[in-house]
């Protein structure tokens, strides 16, 4: 029963079900079967975004081992990886690897038939925090193979993980490839089994958007789908979803409407956040996210723990505007780029109308982008105008 509940994504009920299970099967002496039982229940807890609850699942099941004497009792390497998850989440990415190396001295058979692929996709998220995301996506591959099928239900895919990378890659491309190989649009019902990569598919038709390579009518669906996806985990009350989904909707508002608008949902993600420690659930967006919670810390929201974020991001206190002198930065081809950016033409047509090759026009525009201080075409119009490039 426990387990037809987490699957439609009633954690609330699946949890107390799965939670008068293992007492029975602790009077009954199935230690062995409590820690597995313990595995699922902080799962489902860092689904609710319930992530200190799930620590301490985690430290009482391993407890609980050590207590009768068997510290290496098949199941309890499974608990250093679900550690070292969540010390990966707060940021502490040294003590994260620590428990994987831990889960690991244990030995194979200390853990249960999944440990190996998570202990590899564990692995594959710290080296995407680092930012060596070409290790991640090598670490997801190796996990594909090692991939046993059991009772959990597989909530996070790893090609949506690896998805995921694609897009930090800025490859868009192969991102849109896998939308259309899963079947994924926002015609799609919504499930829980499916929401991490609905979540994902919203990701990628945003970043699309801002880049120039799908129209409105477009973005305002992914919008929509957007809003439906947080009514349904908000419903479910399936937090650590909710949280994400905030933030990608912090960057589709900021996108429509300015940064102003980004920072009302990106306020609620912080207020649920903070109180369970989260940290890479920002960090990992990456630099659209710092400049919003850069406008949160002058706006004084939240600001001890948009501090302690921004510090994550290798920043200790709020980016240097770009210098207004930035003109004199761009070369005269760059600056011709940056003015046909401002129009509706594609890559290709800018490519043309300069006569240069689009791997050319690549460079050119990263090299703006990286001088603008910004990861997308409608960001570098915006940065532009502020400055009075135009």
């Amino acid at each position: 029963m426990g387990l037809a509940y987490w699957t439609s994504g009633e954690l609330e009920t699946a949890y107390h079900t799965y939670f008068d299970g293992m007492a029975n099967l602790q009077l009954a002496g199935n230690l062995s079967d409590v820690i597995g039982g313990s595995i699922a229940l902080a799962d489902i807890r860092i689904a609710q975004g319930r992530l200190r609850q799930a620590m301490h699942i985690y430290e009482r099941g391993l407890q609980l081992a050590a207590e009768q004497s068997e510290p290496a009792m098949r199941g309890t390497a499974d608990m250093w990886v679900g550690m070292s998850e969540l010390c990966r989440e707060s940021n502490n990415l040294p003590k994260a690897l620590q428990h994987l190396m831990k889960s690991k001295e244990q030995g194979e058979h200390t853990g249960f038939p999944q440990n190996q692929y998570r202990s590899c996709v564990a692995m594959a998220r710290i080296k995407e925090a680092q930012g060596d995301l070409d290790a991640a996506l090598k670490l997801y591959a190796e996990a594909e193979q090692l991939y046993v099928s059991d009772f959990f239900p597989n909530v996070r895919p790893i090609a949506a993980l690896k998805t995921r990378v694609w897009l930090k890659q800025g490859r868009l491309d192969d991102a849109f490839d896998w939308i259309r190989e899963e079947g994924l649009s926002v015609d799609n019902s919504l499930s829980y089994l499916r929401e991490f990569e609905h979540i994902t598919m919203i990701r990628v038709l945003l970043v699309r958007y801002a880049n120039g390579l799908a129209d409105h009518r477009s973005f305002s669906e992914a919008r929509e789908f957007l809003n439906r996806l947080l009514q349904a985990a908000e419903e479910g009350e399936r937090m650590g979803s909710v949280i994400e989904i905030l933030i990608v909707k912090a960057f589709a508002d900021q996108l429509e409407s300015g940064v102003s608008a980004g920072l009302v949902p990106l306020q609620r993600a912080l207020s649920l956040a903070e109180p369970e420690g989260y940290v890479r659930v920002f960090v990992d967006e990456g630099p659209p996210i710092a400049a919003l919670l850069e406008a949160a810390l002058k706006k004084r929201i939240a600001s001890h723990y948009v501090r302690r974020l921004l510090t994550a991001f290798g920043q200790t206190k709020p980016n240097v505007p770009v210098k207004q002198n930035i003109s004199e930065q761009l070369s005269e081809r760059e600056l011709d780029v940056l003015r046909l950016l401002r129009t509706d033409m594609s890559g290709p047509d800018i490519a043309q109308e300069l006569n240069v090759s689009l791997n050319t026009l690549r460079s050119h525009t990263k090299n703006i982008y990286g001088k603008l201080e910004v990861n997308n075409r409608r960001a570098a119009i915006r940065r532009a105008e502020e400055l009075g490039l135009f």
